[in-house]
């Protein structure tokens, strides 16, 4: 992959490409007035942060970062919650930089580790990348709608 890229937190000016990035991970479409109401929610977090990757000036991949403390063992560690690459830009290492990044964070602010959650059905695709990049399948999430 070229050197000429940045990864960066993501700006007001990012939404139309961070709603592209959205949609592309859920498949549902979302509206710059939701994406735009997660920028500010992520900017009035001392846990979350949304960073873009920028190559050419195009936003390429986006990474959602969260501090996760951890009460049973005193300790903390950086959750990747959203990290998604535009599907035409897929296989040219952003994904790995994007990953780096997190683990770099997480490393900078003490955490033992990173981890994320993913769903069942990305298993041919993500799960394999995971799996490459050193990460282990740990357990299983429960969920339970309280709506």
């Amino acid at each position: 992959m070229r050197q000429d890229y940045v990864i960066r937190e993501a700006m007001n000016p990012d939404t139309p490409s961070l709603r592209e990035l959205m949609h592309e991970l859920s498949g549902a479409p979302i509206s710059t007035d939701d994406m735009q109401n997660r920028l500010d929610m992520v900017r009035s977090s001392t846990s979350d942060s949304i960073f873009v990757f920028e190559q050419s000036g195009e936003v390429q991949g986006v990474l959602v970062f969260r501090i996760r403390e951890n009460v049973r063992e005193v300790s903390r560690y950086g959750e990747i919650c959203i990290v998604v690459v535009r599907s035409d830009a897929k296989r040219r290492g952003i994904g790995k930089a994007l990953m780096a990044f997190a683990e770099n964070k997480a490393r900078d602010l003490g955490c033992l580790g990173t981890y994320l959650i993913s769903g069942f059905g990305r298993k041919d695709e993500a799960h394999r990348f995971y799996l490459e990049l050193g990460y282990e399948i740990t357990g299983y999430r429960f969920v339970k709608s309280l709506i």
